[in-house]
């Protein structure tokens, strides 16, 4: 077999062109060779490589490789033993990274500067880790982030300025963890975070949520705040919050409605759990609810002919921001227009000059951001009444009111006329005991042969009398010791003194009229 060696035919050369020989060859092959490690790379044989992605997952690493194409804009680390985060666990820079995963390592701990090299993140999961607090300015080289997720750690505190810098975070993961408190300083203070729309605090151990204080979070991220599987202590308060963003809809609650639940004791695990969003929960009134619901600005009273203004609680925005309400009667709404008693501004108000009682209802805010393309809805309730109605019902019912109390006081007073100015009868029967005692008296000075003035001064001033009673001898024998005192009147005698001896006509017996004891007379 032989073989032939054909020769390529020479390419023409432009004018002026230099024509490359050997050695000039041999130094762009050295050249492409000294830069080819440092822009393109290698892909380490314990990595799986593709294009910008590389993936280096379960391969017992503590740091990342140094040998990695610089230029990379997906990195996974997941799997490893990866401990300590520090300034050198990432010794070169990856300026393009976008995306860094780094989860189900052994991580304890995060140092300032462990960042500083990947600057232009957007996406970084450090979950499933051993994570138990995220101090402050740990990320604040990430100034572009956007997506952040620790859920599935052990983290039980945050400090306030852990999230400071980062502006631009849309999406928070804490779920699983130990958070004993609602992370209230990402929505307001310092280091609120604008942009904050996600925020996933479900499974912790979260009692209750600051209810004088999520008022003022704008509606766009109330919408996405997921708050199921927390031990919550029964509350209306809450209740009222809740089944509130179920009946907007919101898909924090929609979605996970069973998993809302709620203890009687606040730290017993044995107490029954309830679920917060049935319809008969603890009897909640409805103006429990209602009151909830005017403290988040979603509920607003109206009086006829009274001008009112509501204000759109999106918060999307900026200038670039279009807002149109739609009314009662799906009716829009829009700035610019004449719509006769209802007018909007630019900045998202309502204002009707004029309400009347078929003005009420549910008005929707549609806030439409142009440049990215958000699209928010809130709804307000708007109650409308007419106070010269209810004030004439207020004067009815006070004047009901007046007249009972009116009629009460007079009864008590003919009352008390009744029982202190009528002539008391007992009075007059004191008197006629007193005319009956000295009848008495003087017949029994006429029986008795002791003299009347026998009283001592002492008992007449007592008021007490003695009388000396003397059997008539004309007395039946069937009347068993009853002594007719006077022809129209019969007394039974109280004691009767008996004796032994046979009595004799001066002999007498004493009866008393009053308290004090029998008197025998000598």
């Amino acid at each position: 077999m032989s073989v032939r060696f054909h020769t390529l035919p020479t390419l023409p050369t432009l004018p002026g062109a230099v024509k490359p020989g050997c050695r000039e060859l041999l130094c762009l092959l050295v050249i492409t060779v000294m830069v080819s490690p440092g822009a393109s790379g290698m892909c380490p044989t314990a990595c799986i490589c593709a294009t910008d992605i590389v993936s280096c997952t379960n391969k017992n690493l503590s740091r990342v490789p140094g040998n990695l194409f610089r230029l990379i804009k997906r990195l996974d680390l997941s799997y490893n033993r990866i401990g300590l985060l520090d300034a050198d666990w990432i010794p070169v820079s990856f300026v393009k990274l976008s995306t860094l995963i780094v989860r189900h390592n052994n991580i304890t701990s995060i140092s300032t500067g462990s960042f500083s090299t990947t600057p232009n993140l957007k996406c970084l999961d450090l979950s499933s880790n051993r994570l138990k607090s995220v101090k402050s300015a740990t990320f604040q080289e990430l100034k572009v982030l956007e997506v952040l997720l620790l859920y599935n750690n052990h983290i039980s505190s945050l400090d306030p300025a852990a999230f400071g810098g980062l502006s631009h975070l849309q999406k928070l993961y804490l779920s699983g963890n130990l958070l004993t408190q609602f992370p209230m300083d990402l929505y307001v203070g310092r280091f609120r975070l604008a942009d904050l729309t996600f925020l996933d605090v479900s499974y912790n151990r979260i009692p209750s949520i600051p209810m004088h204080h999520i008022n003022v979070v704008p509606g766009k991220q109330l919408r996405g705040i997921y708050l199921h599987g927390n031990p919550f202590v029964c509350d209306c308060a809450l209740y009222s919050l809740l089944i509130f963003w179920y009946r907007r809809h919101f898909s924090s609650v929609v979605d996970f409605k069973n998993d809302y639940t709620c203890r009687l004791r606040p730290h017993s695990r044995l107490s029954h759990q309830l679920s917060l969003l049935q319809d008969t929960f603890l009897n909640c009134s409805e103006s429990v609810i209602n009151s909830s619901f005017h403290a988040l600005g979603f509920v607003h009273q109206a009086q006829v002919g009274e001008r009112l203004v509501v204000h759109c609680d999106s918060k999307t925005g900026n200038g670039n921001t279009d807002f149109i309400w739609v009314g009662p009667d799906n009716r829009l709404l829009e700035p610019d227009k004449d719509m006769g008693n209802f007018h909007v501004f630019y900045n998202g108000s309502l204002v009707i000059e004029s309400p009347g009682l078929e003005d009420a209802g549910v008005y929707s805010c549609i806030a439409m951001n142009r440049q990215r393309l958000l699209n928010e809805t809130v709804d307000i309730m708007i109650n409308v009444s007419n106070f010269t109605v209810n004030r004439s019902h207020a004067h009815e019912a006070f004047n009901t009111a007046f007249t009972t109390l009116a009629a009460c006081v007079a009864s008590i007073v003919l009352v008390l006329l009744y029982l202190y100015l009528t002539p008391c009868p007992c009075k007059c029967k004191s008197k006629r005991q007193k005319d009956v005692l000295n009848q008495s008296s003087a017949q029994s000075s006429i029986l008795s042969p002791g003299p009347s003035g026998g009283t001592s001064a002492d008992e007449r001033r007592a008021g007490k009398r003695v009388v000396f009673l003397e059997p008539l001898k004309d007395t039946a024998a069937g009347q068993n010791g009853k002594v007719k005192l006077f022809p129209s009147e019969t007394v039974i005698a109280e004691g009767i003194l008996k004796s032994t001896r046979v009595k004799s006509d001066s002999d007498s017996v004493n009866s008393v009229f009053s308290d004090t004891p029998f008197v025998a007379s000598a």
